[in-house]
């Protein structure tokens, strides 16, 4: 069987959920059991409030934000296990993106309805699908809250080693329909979807 064939059997076999309450417990342990960053993070970098150096504050800020439903990820789960997530949201969320000041100049029009922030896949399961699973989940769940234009931040993965990918890889993005838009970094390009509804729109 090649890697491909190999990836597309273990994607078949993940499920996505959004982050909740009830799924709190999941991503909670994900983050805490992580080796990297993400133990600490708490995919708190990109909301307003940024982080702290204080890994219990930034759970306790992240417990909060989703009790508010202020904070939005695609887990995927493989059984009872979360392996990875990518995060999405509203730009008022979604604040703070690699190379803002670069973005900030060359912005012509209005900010989009959501951006995909941050990505992250468990140790020992990566190049199984689960980035592609996880973005392509968090799009299922833009479409159920009414859709619109998705901004994602990506860079190449033959070029930026894979612990740097936090806003996901560009071949991810591509194979998932975005058009690159425009280059804001050596490397970072911002790319486009427009996401039909599936549900009806929220207000953001």
């Amino acid at each position: 069987m090649t890697d491909d064939a190999r990836a597309a059997a273990s994607a078949a076999a993940l499920e996505v959920r959004p982050l909740d309450p009830a799924t709190w417990d999941a991503f909670a342990e994900l983050c805490a059991s992580s080796d990297g960053y993400p133990s600490g993070c708490w995919c708190n970098g990109m909301h307003e409030e940024g982080l702290t150096r204080d890994a219990a504050c930034n759970r306790e800020r992240k417990a909060a934000r989703v009790l508010a439903d202020s904070a939005h990820a695609a887990l995927v789960f493989d059984g009872r296990l979360c392996v990875g997530w990518c995060q999405y949201g509203p730009a008022t969320e979604v604040v703070h993106i690699k190379n803002r000041r670069r973005y900030d100049a060359t912005q012509d029009g209005p900010l989009p309805d959501w951006r995909i922030g941050c990505t992250h896949t468990r140790a020992g399961h990566r190049r199984r699908g689960v980035a592609t699973t996880a973005l392509l989940g968090a799009l299922d769940l833009i479409a159920a809250a009414g859709g619109g234009r998705v901004e994602g931040y990506p860079e190449p993965a033959g070029v930026v080693p894979a612990g740097f990918l936090f806003h996901g890889a560009l071949s991810t993005f591509e194979r998932a329909g975005f058009a690159r838009d425009r280059m804001i970094g050596k490397h970072r390009w911002v790319v486009t979807r427009t996401v039909e509804a599936s549900g009806p729109r929220r207000t953001r």
